[in-house]
């Protein structure tokens, strides 16, 4: 398997806002002349966890800490959160919600990717037969060391596919043992890692990346079914703690093997850190009924929130590009005097917020394409 620098995932789940004036529970009917009753709220505690995960992504892939990981797994966290709503959505028809899930990701990742091909192209790039990656990516998308910061991180987008795809018998699969399955989970990356360790193509990283994050897909599906809120919660301590146990000693044990005790640089320490940190957030969520509420009170952090969630595939795409245009712009600020000696143009923070204030660019000319996809009105900002 191939080491990727990887700061995320964001689940691609489009958000539909409360209706105005929403903050609880479903408050509404239809009224009298047939009316359709407002959407019920979101989740604000998944809500507050995807945001969170989106300004972690930016943040590792602006300074690069090795420690980010521990502190927030983001990736495991939105494959958590992708699972809860994928089992929700399949008590539709699998099909019809397979083809939802494909329709609301691949315009947003056609639109960012004409730009990325045609930048390669320029740069000397030739592709393919394997350009088919960049029409639906079950496999990596190809490109050239040149465009490979912006690319990259279609990893993520090629995860998510093929478990959208896997779903409907996962689901079938986990409701049949629920626990035995959800512990079952787990062995696919042991295997990888000290039994076989798979092609090396694109099939084995695909093969990696699934079994690196399938115990949270999993725990996505156990939350939704109610399986975590009936388990004992010393048992699921227990189980958190030692899972996480062995994936930190696991990263911090073989940092000469992979050159840090980045999570993102180790899949096995990445799968067990994960699987425990977000078994409790699932069940804590599940367990003490969080949801956030109160965070409607607070009305610019609720807007931004919403903002996060309702362009997340676009923060996602663009974040990279955003940062990677921030240092030229930076660099032109040097010639200003003022800037050069008022500004901390040197500071990776300053790099930071200047790749935020694009990413908010990007939101504004590109976002609108994630309405397009989810088949609403278009928008500047949602």
């Amino acid at each position: 398997m191939g080491s990727h620098r990887r700061g995320g995932s964001v689940a691609t789940e489009a958000h539909v806002p409360a209706a105005p004036g929403v903050a609880g529970g479903n408050s509404g009917s239809a009224d009298a002349e047939g009316a359709h009753p407002p959407a019920p709220p979101r989740d604000r505690y998944f809500d507050t966890l995807r945001a969170l995960a989106l300004i972690r992504v930016v943040a590792y892939h602006t300074f690069g800490w090795a420690w980010a990981g521990m502190v927030f797994p983001s990736m495991g966290v939105m494959f958590g959160l992708a699972g809860t709503l994928m089992a929700k959505s399949l008590e539709r028809p699998p099909l019809k919600v397979v083809r939802s899930r494909f329709r609301r990701l691949l315009p947003p990742f056609w639109f960012w990717g004409l730009f990325v091909v045609l930048a390669m192209l320029v740069h000397d790039w030739m592709p393919g037969r394997q350009i088919v990656y960049w029409v639906v990516p079950l496999g990596d998308p190809p490109g050239n060391a040149w465009g490979a910061q912006a690319w990259e991180i279609l990893w993520y987008l090629r995860t998510y596919l093929w478990f959208v795809l896997l779903s409907p018998l996962l689901l079938r699969l986990f409701r049949l043992a629920p626990m035995p399955v959800l512990a079952l989970s787990l062995a696919p990356i042991l295997v990888l890692n000290f039994v076989w360790s798979g092609p090396d193509n694109r099939f084995g990283s695909g093969l990696w990346d699934l079994s690196t994050y399938l115990f949270c897909w999993m725990l996505g599906f156990a939350h939704r079914d109610g399986v975590l809120q009936r388990a004992k919660p010393a048992l699921v301590t227990l189980l958190a703690l030692a899972a996480m146990a062995y994936g930190g000693w696991y990263a911090l044990a073989h940092q000469a093997d992979f050159g840090t005790y980045d999570l993102d640089e180790n899949p096995l320490a990445q799968a067990f850190w994960s699987a425990g940190f977000v078994m409790l957030l699932m069940w804590a969520k599940a367990y003490f009924r969080i949801d956030f509420a109160w965070l409607t009170r607070f009305r610019r952090t609720d807007r931004v929130v919403t903002v996060f969630n309702a362009r997340a595939v676009t923060i996602y795409l663009w974040h990279e590009i955003a940062l990677i245009l921030a240092v030229p712009l930076i660099d032109r600020c040097w010639d200003v005097p003022a800037f050069e000696r008022y500004l901390p143009l040197d500071s990776q923070w300053f790099t930071f917020a200047v790749g935020w204030l694009l990413i908010g660019v990007f939101v504004l000319l590109c976002g609108w394409v994630e309405d397009v996809a989810a088949r609403k009105r278009p928008r500047l900002l949602p």
